[in-house]
Protein backbone atom coordinates (compact mmCIF):
# COMPACT_ATOMS: atom_id res chain seq x y z
CA UNK A 1 0.00 0.00 0.00
CA UNK A 2 1.22 3.47 -0.86
CA UNK A 3 0.57 6.63 1.17
CA UNK A 4 0.40 10.07 -0.48
CA UNK A 5 -0.16 13.45 1.13
CA UNK A 6 -0.69 15.83 -1.79
CA UNK A 7 -3.16 16.17 -4.63
CA UNK A 8 -0.29 16.14 -7.13
CA UNK A 9 0.92 12.76 -5.86
CA UNK A 10 -2.61 11.39 -5.72
CA UNK A 11 -3.42 12.31 -9.30
CA UNK A 12 -0.11 10.98 -10.61
CA UNK A 13 -0.72 7.57 -9.04
CA UNK A 14 -4.38 7.39 -10.06
CA UNK A 15 -3.64 8.41 -13.65
CA UNK A 16 -1.49 5.30 -13.91
CA UNK A 17 -4.35 3.09 -12.75
CA UNK A 18 -6.77 4.79 -15.13
CA UNK A 19 -4.48 4.10 -18.07
CA UNK A 20 -4.73 0.44 -17.10
CA UNK A 21 -8.52 0.64 -17.17
CA UNK A 22 -8.87 0.07 -13.43
CA UNK A 23 -12.08 0.99 -11.62
CA UNK A 24 -11.34 3.21 -8.63
CA UNK A 25 -13.16 3.06 -5.31
CA UNK A 26 -13.10 5.62 -2.50
CA UNK A 27 -13.59 5.24 1.25
CA UNK A 28 -13.56 8.66 2.97
CA UNK A 29 -12.66 8.55 6.69
CA UNK A 30 -11.30 10.74 9.46
CA UNK A 31 -8.91 8.03 10.62
CA UNK A 32 -8.65 6.30 14.00
CA UNK A 33 -9.83 3.27 12.08
CA UNK A 34 -11.75 0.35 13.57
CA UNK A 35 -13.46 -2.79 12.25
CA UNK A 36 -16.32 -0.70 10.84
CA UNK A 37 -13.96 1.26 8.63
CA UNK A 38 -12.18 -1.89 7.48
CA UNK A 39 -15.56 -3.36 6.50
CA UNK A 40 -16.02 -0.33 4.22
CA UNK A 41 -12.65 -1.00 2.60
CA UNK A 42 -13.54 -4.66 2.11
CA UNK A 43 -16.86 -3.65 0.54
CA UNK A 44 -15.04 -1.24 -1.79
CA UNK A 45 -12.59 -3.98 -2.80
CA UNK A 46 -15.57 -6.03 -3.99
CA UNK A 47 -16.75 -3.19 -6.23
CA UNK A 48 -13.48 -1.72 -7.52
CA UNK A 49 -10.01 -2.75 -8.71
CA UNK A 50 -8.24 -0.01 -6.79
CA UNK A 51 -9.33 1.39 -3.42
CA UNK A 52 -8.34 4.81 -2.14
CA UNK A 53 -8.98 5.41 1.55
CA UNK A 54 -8.73 9.02 2.63
CA UNK A 55 -7.86 10.09 6.17
CA UNK A 56 -8.64 13.72 6.83
CA UNK A 57 -9.97 15.22 10.05
CA UNK A 58 -12.13 17.82 8.38
CA UNK A 59 -12.28 21.06 10.41
CA UNK A 60 -15.25 22.34 8.44
CA UNK A 61 -17.60 19.73 9.91
CA UNK A 62 -16.71 20.43 13.56
CA UNK A 63 -18.64 22.96 15.60
CA UNK A 64 -17.01 25.56 17.85
CA UNK A 65 -17.49 23.47 20.99
CA UNK A 66 -16.67 20.11 19.41
CA UNK A 67 -13.58 17.96 19.74
CA UNK A 68 -11.49 18.85 16.65
CA UNK A 69 -8.21 19.33 18.55
CA UNK A 70 -8.69 16.16 20.60
CA UNK A 71 -9.94 13.94 17.78
CA UNK A 72 -7.60 10.92 17.71
CA UNK A 73 -4.90 10.95 15.04
CA UNK A 74 -3.48 7.42 14.68
CA UNK A 75 -1.88 7.40 11.24
CA UNK A 76 0.66 4.62 11.82
CA UNK A 77 -1.91 2.22 13.27
CA UNK A 78 -4.35 3.17 10.49
CA UNK A 79 -1.74 2.41 7.84
CA UNK A 80 -1.13 -1.01 9.38
CA UNK A 81 -4.86 -1.81 9.40
CA UNK A 82 -5.36 -0.66 5.82
CA UNK A 83 -2.33 -2.57 4.57
CA UNK A 84 -3.60 -5.77 6.19
CA UNK A 85 -7.03 -5.23 4.60
CA UNK A 86 -5.60 -4.95 1.09
CA UNK A 87 -6.22 -1.23 0.63
CA UNK A 88 -4.39 0.12 -2.42
CA UNK A 89 -3.71 3.79 -1.70
CA UNK A 90 -3.98 6.01 1.37
CA UNK A 91 -4.55 9.73 0.83
CA UNK A 92 -3.71 11.60 4.04
CA UNK A 93 -3.57 15.33 3.24
CA UNK A 94 -2.82 18.16 5.65
CA UNK A 95 -5.52 20.81 6.20
CA UNK A 96 -3.42 23.25 4.17
CA UNK A 97 -3.68 20.90 1.17
CA UNK A 98 -7.48 20.87 1.32
CA UNK A 99 -8.08 24.46 2.46
CA UNK A 100 -4.99 26.40 1.28
CA UNK A 101 -6.68 29.76 1.86
CA UNK A 102 -8.37 28.76 5.12
CA UNK A 103 -12.00 27.99 5.90
CA UNK A 104 -13.40 31.50 6.02
CA UNK A 105 -13.29 32.15 2.28
CA UNK A 106 -13.75 28.59 1.04
CA UNK A 107 -16.70 27.60 -1.15
CA UNK A 108 -19.29 25.55 0.73
CA UNK A 109 -21.98 23.16 -0.42
CA UNK A 110 -25.38 22.97 1.23
CA UNK A 111 -27.75 20.04 0.71
CA UNK A 112 -31.30 21.08 1.63
CA UNK A 113 -34.03 19.05 3.32
CA UNK A 114 -32.25 15.77 4.17
CA UNK A 115 -29.53 17.67 6.04
CA UNK A 116 -32.12 19.39 8.23
CA UNK A 117 -33.23 18.05 11.58
CA UNK A 118 -31.65 15.23 13.60
CA UNK A 119 -27.85 15.65 13.53
CA UNK A 120 -28.28 18.61 11.20
CA UNK A 121 -30.20 20.47 13.90
CA UNK A 122 -27.93 19.33 16.72
CA UNK A 123 -24.73 20.20 14.86
CA UNK A 124 -25.31 23.35 12.76
CA UNK A 125 -22.99 23.48 9.75
CA UNK A 126 -21.90 19.85 10.15
CA UNK A 127 -23.43 18.53 6.96
CA UNK A 128 -22.29 21.57 5.02
CA UNK A 129 -18.75 20.58 6.00
CA UNK A 130 -19.37 16.95 5.09
CA UNK A 131 -20.93 17.78 1.73
CA UNK A 132 -18.12 20.17 0.85
CA UNK A 133 -15.23 17.86 1.68
CA UNK A 134 -16.87 14.81 0.10
CA UNK A 135 -17.44 16.76 -3.12
CA UNK A 136 -13.79 17.81 -3.08
CA UNK A 137 -12.68 14.21 -2.56
CA UNK A 138 -14.91 13.08 -5.43
CA UNK A 139 -13.24 15.69 -7.65
CA UNK A 140 -9.75 14.77 -6.45
CA UNK A 141 -10.09 10.99 -6.72
CA UNK A 142 -12.79 10.77 -9.44
CA UNK A 143 -13.89 7.34 -8.24
CA UNK A 144 -16.41 5.09 -9.94
CA UNK A 145 -17.75 4.00 -6.56
CA UNK A 146 -17.62 5.31 -2.99
CA UNK A 147 -18.54 3.44 0.20
CA UNK A 148 -20.03 4.96 3.35
CA UNK A 149 -21.26 3.40 6.57
CA UNK A 150 -24.97 3.13 7.38
CA UNK A 151 -24.24 4.05 11.00
CA UNK A 152 -24.21 7.67 9.79
CA UNK A 153 -27.62 7.25 8.18
CA UNK A 154 -28.37 10.93 7.64
CA UNK A 155 -24.90 11.49 6.20
CA UNK A 156 -25.50 8.77 3.60
CA UNK A 157 -28.81 10.42 2.67
CA UNK A 158 -27.05 13.78 2.29
CA UNK A 159 -24.39 12.28 0.04
CA UNK A 160 -26.91 10.42 -2.11
CA UNK A 161 -28.85 13.65 -2.72
CA UNK A 162 -25.61 15.55 -3.36
CA UNK A 163 -24.58 13.06 -6.04
CA UNK A 164 -28.05 13.05 -7.60
CA UNK A 165 -28.52 16.82 -7.63
CA UNK A 166 -25.05 17.65 -8.97
CA UNK A 167 -24.94 14.78 -11.50
CA UNK A 168 -21.73 13.40 -10.00
CA UNK A 169 -20.91 10.09 -11.73
CA UNK A 170 -20.19 8.09 -8.57
CA UNK A 171 -22.03 4.97 -7.40
CA UNK A 172 -22.77 5.25 -3.67
CA UNK A 173 -22.73 2.04 -1.63
CA UNK A 174 -23.97 2.06 1.97
CA UNK A 175 -22.37 -0.67 4.08
CA UNK A 176 -24.18 -2.17 7.09
CA UNK A 177 -23.23 -0.97 10.58
CA UNK A 178 -20.61 -3.10 12.30
CA UNK A 179 -21.39 -3.78 15.97
CA UNK A 180 -19.71 -5.19 19.03
CA UNK A 181 -21.14 -8.42 20.41
CA UNK A 182 -23.40 -6.47 22.78
CA UNK A 183 -24.88 -4.40 19.94
CA UNK A 184 -22.97 -1.14 20.32
CA UNK A 185 -22.20 0.36 16.92
CA UNK A 186 -18.48 0.63 16.21
CA UNK A 187 -17.34 4.25 16.39
CA UNK A 188 -14.09 6.12 16.83
CA UNK A 189 -15.74 8.04 19.64
CA UNK A 190 -16.39 4.88 21.66
CA UNK A 191 -12.83 5.26 22.90
CA UNK A 192 -13.95 8.28 24.92
CA UNK A 193 -16.32 6.15 27.03
CA UNK A 194 -15.32 5.26 30.58
CA UNK A 195 -15.68 1.56 31.51
CA UNK A 196 -18.95 2.32 33.30
CA UNK A 197 -20.29 4.31 30.34
CA UNK A 198 -19.24 1.54 27.96
CA UNK A 199 -21.36 -0.94 29.95
CA UNK A 200 -24.39 1.35 29.62
CA UNK A 201 -23.93 2.27 25.95
CA UNK A 202 -25.56 -0.79 24.30
CA UNK A 203 -28.91 0.22 25.84
CA UNK A 204 -29.47 2.68 23.02
CA UNK A 205 -29.51 -0.12 20.42
CA UNK A 206 -31.68 -2.38 22.58
CA UNK A 207 -34.18 0.45 22.92
CA UNK A 208 -34.29 0.91 19.16
CA UNK A 209 -34.87 -2.83 18.72
CA UNK A 210 -37.75 -2.77 21.22
CA UNK A 211 -39.28 0.23 19.47
CA UNK A 212 -38.81 -1.46 16.11
CA UNK A 213 -40.74 -4.52 17.30
CA UNK A 214 -43.62 -2.30 18.39
CA UNK A 215 -43.62 -0.64 14.97
CA UNK A 216 -43.68 -4.01 13.22
CA UNK A 217 -46.59 -5.01 15.44
CA UNK A 218 -48.59 -2.09 14.07
CA UNK A 219 -48.09 0.69 16.62
CA UNK A 220 -48.32 4.00 14.75
CA UNK A 221 -48.40 6.36 17.73
CA UNK A 222 -44.96 7.58 16.78
CA UNK A 223 -44.96 10.54 19.14
CA UNK A 224 -45.72 8.33 22.13
CA UNK A 225 -43.06 5.80 21.13
CA UNK A 226 -40.51 8.60 20.81
CA UNK A 227 -41.41 10.10 24.20
CA UNK A 228 -41.20 6.71 25.90
CA UNK A 229 -37.80 6.08 24.35
CA UNK A 230 -36.49 9.46 25.45
CA UNK A 231 -37.71 8.80 29.00
CA UNK A 232 -35.96 5.41 28.98
CA UNK A 233 -32.72 6.99 27.82
CA UNK A 234 -32.85 9.56 30.63
CA UNK A 235 -33.49 6.82 33.18
CA UNK A 236 -30.64 4.78 31.71
CA UNK A 237 -28.08 7.50 32.35
CA UNK A 238 -28.06 9.07 28.89
CA UNK A 239 -28.55 12.70 27.95
CA UNK A 240 -30.70 12.28 24.84
CA UNK A 241 -30.28 14.50 21.82
CA UNK A 242 -33.08 12.98 19.76
CA UNK A 243 -34.95 9.73 19.18
CA UNK A 244 -37.10 10.02 16.07
CA UNK A 245 -39.06 7.72 13.77
CA UNK A 246 -38.82 8.82 10.15
CA UNK A 247 -39.62 7.79 6.61
CA UNK A 248 -36.50 5.89 5.53
CA UNK A 249 -36.22 7.76 2.22
CA UNK A 250 -37.16 11.34 3.03
CA UNK A 251 -36.06 11.41 6.72
CA UNK A 252 -39.24 13.36 7.42
CA UNK A 253 -41.47 12.36 10.38
CA UNK A 254 -43.08 8.98 9.75
CA UNK A 255 -46.72 8.87 8.66
CA UNK A 256 -49.19 6.05 9.42
CA UNK A 257 -49.10 4.83 5.81
CA UNK A 258 -45.30 4.55 5.61
CA UNK A 259 -43.98 1.00 5.31
CA UNK A 260 -40.25 1.70 5.39
CA UNK A 261 -39.25 3.36 8.64
CA UNK A 262 -35.98 4.28 10.29
CA UNK A 263 -35.35 5.07 13.94
CA UNK A 264 -32.66 7.72 14.32
CA UNK A 265 -31.12 8.25 17.75
CA UNK A 266 -28.37 10.32 19.33
CA UNK A 267 -27.50 10.66 22.99
CA UNK A 268 -24.63 11.65 25.23
CA UNK A 269 -22.97 9.44 27.79
CA UNK A 270 -20.69 11.75 29.71
CA UNK A 271 -18.82 13.73 27.06
CA UNK A 272 -19.37 11.13 24.32
CA UNK A 273 -22.09 11.61 21.74
CA UNK A 274 -23.35 8.30 20.38
CA UNK A 275 -25.46 7.97 17.24
CA UNK A 276 -27.25 4.93 15.85
CA UNK A 277 -30.16 3.92 13.68
CA UNK A 278 -32.39 0.99 12.87
CA UNK A 279 -34.47 0.50 9.71
CA UNK A 280 -37.53 -1.71 9.51
CA UNK A 281 -40.13 -2.64 6.94
CA UNK A 282 -43.65 -3.14 8.21
CA UNK A 283 -46.76 -4.41 6.50
CA UNK A 284 -50.05 -2.54 6.44
CA UNK A 285 -53.40 -4.20 6.66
Amino acid sequence: MRTVHTLKELRAVLNGYRRQGKRIGLVPTMGNLHEGHIALVEKALQAADVVVTSIFVNPMQFGISEDLDNYPRTLQADQDRLRAAGNTLLFAPAPSEIYPDGLACHTRITVPEVSEGHCGAARPGHFEGVATVVTMLFNMVQPGVAVFGEKDYQQVAVIRKLVEDLFIPVEIIAAPTVRDADGLAKSSRNGYLTPEERSLAPAIYRLMQETGERLKAGDTDYGQLERQALDSLYLGGFRPDYFTIVNSHTLKPAQPGDTELTILAAAFLGVTRLIDNLSITRSIG
